[in-house]
């Protein structure tokens, strides 16, 4: 199993935006067959700090999904919003 941890620091003002991006991101993610999980979290100290924590059942379904119309299309407005820190980690 692969989970993804992405944290997102959004900036000023960008909240709604953000939140926008990832509405529809979210569901369509969490439909591919390879999803486990798929969820966004707020950072309840930061409210500008989001962390979207994924869980794929392998790296095949991570390729996959990095190429979906969903991702691509959200990804990159979502990057010229925020800074973003991608963790890639494997189950042992």
């Amino acid at each position: 199993m692969i989970s993804i941890i992405a944290k997102f620091k959004v900036n000023e003002g960008e909240e709604q935006n953000f939140l926008t991006l990832t509405k529809d991101l979210i569901p369509a993610s969490k439909a591919e067959d390879g999803c486990i999980e798929y969820d966004l979290h707020k950072n309840v100290k930061e409210p500008r700090t989001f962390c979207m924590i994924e869980k794929w059942k392998d790296q095949e379904a991570v390729d996959f999904h990095n190429n979906t119309s969903h991702f691509t299309n959200a990804v990159p407005k979502i990057v010229e919003i925020a800074q973003a820190e991608i963790d890639v980690y494997e189950t042992l």
